[in-house]
Order: structure tokens, then sequence, then C-alpha cells
């Protein structure tokens, strides 16, 4: 893909940056990878010869043959990183989360908006092939009204030190259901929050927590994330009165919808109906690959990308929101 003869950055090639190696290299726009590990620089260019290394942000950042650079550091950087880029008058792509700080992520915003330039936020679900076919129909209403929504987000592993479990876990899953109640509903005037969490590795690490996030009109969702589970689980599911969705990213067959029905019997009784699972056709799309072509659609366009910074900025609002309901022991937060 082209964005031009200008060419892009990225910065953080180690656990998930080299991913975003694979796929920017493959679109044919990356320039060169940064890294402070010179051990993994050492390892990218032995994988991708053709590109070139720098432990030097600033190097990058003085280039003007560089129009966008992708940020796969610790979310601890993030902030710093963006802002840097954005000064330099540069398109950015940012990993989850866009900071750790709502006032930082609301800075970014602004000067993207002042900038007039890109800010994009990686939240890779919302690209997800079986996500978007799943809100497609529930803006036909093929679910009819929907009631709940819930993730387990579950793995041993892989385990941080500079972040908790819902920070490094649960963004993707509060960025889609933020989305699918926006559709819903327009995006609700206040969101209650409350959340639970346990460390047992790391002081003040928590390991596992469970996030309750209220809508009003009777929506409401939970959010269940841990590293320390003896297996992988990536669910998704929302319950509608019409049918149930599951997405289950761990199987071949990614998006189930069950039509199960409530019928009231004679005698007052409730009676549960069950249906068999039904396998939605998805496309076949690497998600990955997705998010960054959409990143450098953005960047010839200069359309508002779909995980814009004001996106990014209203899941950073809720995770915050859960940090400090988990801190209070369970108190209950409105955003």
């Amino acid at each position: 893909m082209s964005i031009g003869n200008e060419k892009i950055a990225l910065v953080g090639a180690g656990y998930w940056g080299k991913n975003l190696i694979r796929v920017f290299n493959k679109l044919g726009v990356l320039k060169i990878i940064c890294d402070l590990d010179k051990k993994i620089l050492a390892e990218r260019k032995k994988e991708y010869p053709n590109l070139q290394t720098t432990a030097d942000f600033k190097k990058i950042l003085k280039d003007k043959g560089i129009k966008g650079i992708v940020i796969a550091t610790p979310a601890v950087t993030h902030f710093k990183l963006a802002k840097q880029t954005l000064l330099a008058k540069k398109d950015v792509f940012v990993e989850k989360p866009l900071a750790l700080k709502v006032e930082e992520g609301k800075e970014l915003v602004k000067l993207a908006k002042k900038k007039k330039l890109i800010l994009m936020v990686g939240h890779l679900l919302l690209y997800h092939p079986a996500i978007v076919k799943l809100e497609g129909m529930i803006k036909k209403g093929e679910l009819g009204d929907i009631r709940y929504i819930y993730s387990n987000r579950l793995n041993f592993g892989k385990l941080r030190t500079e972040e908790n479990v819902l920070w490094s876990f649960a963004p993707h899953d509060v960025a889609v259901i933020l989305d699918l109640i926006e559709n819903i509903l327009g995006m609700p005037k206040k969101i209650i929050v409350m959340a639970t969490g346990k460390h047992y590795l790391q002081e003040k690490i928590p390991d596992v927590t469970l996030s309750f996030l209220e809508f009003g009109k009777n929506k409401s969702a939970h959010i269940f994330v841990s590293w320390l589970n003896p297996f992988k689980e990536q669910k998704f599911c929302v319950i509608g009165s019409k049918a149930m969705a599951v997405f289950d990213d761990q199987i071949k067959d990614k998006l189930l919808i069950y039509r199960h029905k409530v019928n009231h019997t004679k005698d007052g009784r409730l009676e549960a109906i069950k249906a068999e699972g039904e396998v939605i056709k998805i496309k076949e799309k690497e998600p990955l690959r997705e998010e960054a072509t959409h990143f450098l659609n953005c960047l010839k366009t200069r359309k508002k990308p779909k995980t814009d910074g004001q996106e990014g900025l209203e899941v950073l609002k809720i995770l915050t929101a859960c940090q400090k309901s988990i801190e209070q022991g369970g108190k209950k937060i409105i955003v």
C-alpha cells in the first residue's frame, strides 16, 4: 500500500511490536525500527535486513521522510512518545492504552486536533471481521433488544510489572462494549462502574479483576480478566431478546448465534427452549492487517480513524474508573 514516497517508523520492537513490524513491512511502508534494547534490534535486523534500525528516537522525529510513527512500547511511555511525535508534526498510531492518565489522554487529543494530525489507538478487536459482522447484525436488529454484554479474557501470562491485568487485558473489550453501546443507545450521559481485583504475585498489581458497567435503560456489561488462568480464553458475548451471540477467538468458527427462546407457560412458569449454535460466516482477514491498513488509509485520506484519540480517551476514562473502584474496595464510580 502506498502513502506516497513517505514511510512510517515503529518504536518498540519486542513482544507485540514484532507483529506490527511484520504487517507494516508486508504493506511496504515501514522504513525504520526503533528500540532501546540492542539485542532486540539485532534480532529484528536479522529478520528484516531491508529495514533500518536505531536506538535513537530523536533521529526518527527529525527524519522528514517519516510521515507517521507506530508506538508499541510499554504503556507507561505512551503519553511521552505520542506527544513528542505530535509535536514533531507526525501522525501517530499508539498501542492501547492511549495513556495511563485521563488528563494525559485529553492533552494528546487536543494536541492532535490543534496540529491537524492523525491520532489512532490500537484497539484491535474493533477491526476483527467477527466483531465487524456482529456489530452489523446488532444494527440490523437481528439480536433484538440488547440486554447484557460480557467478556472473558483469560490466560496464564503474559505477566507484567509496569501495569496490572486490567490495563493489559481489558482495553480491547472496553472498546468494543463502548462501541456497541454507543451504536445502540448513543453514548450514555453517565456510566456507573464497579470493579474488584486481587493481587497474588506482586504487591498492588492485580492479577485478576472483574469490572461491572451500568449504562442505564437496563443495559449493563461485565469484563473478567486474569493472567493467572490455567488456560487461554477469549470470549465476548452479547445477550439479546431475539438471539445471543458468542465471539470465541480460540476456535475456528469464531462467531456463533444461539436463537434460544423463553416461553411463558399457562401455569405461569418460564420455560427455556434451547437451540443449537448457528455458525456465522465471516471474511477471512487478519485483524492486525485490517487495523494497519486502516491507519495507512487515514494517513492518505486524512479521515478520522475508527479508533481515534477521542475513542481511546473514552476507553481510558472507563479503565481509570475501574482502577479507582478497585482501590476503593469496589465503590461505585460515575463516569
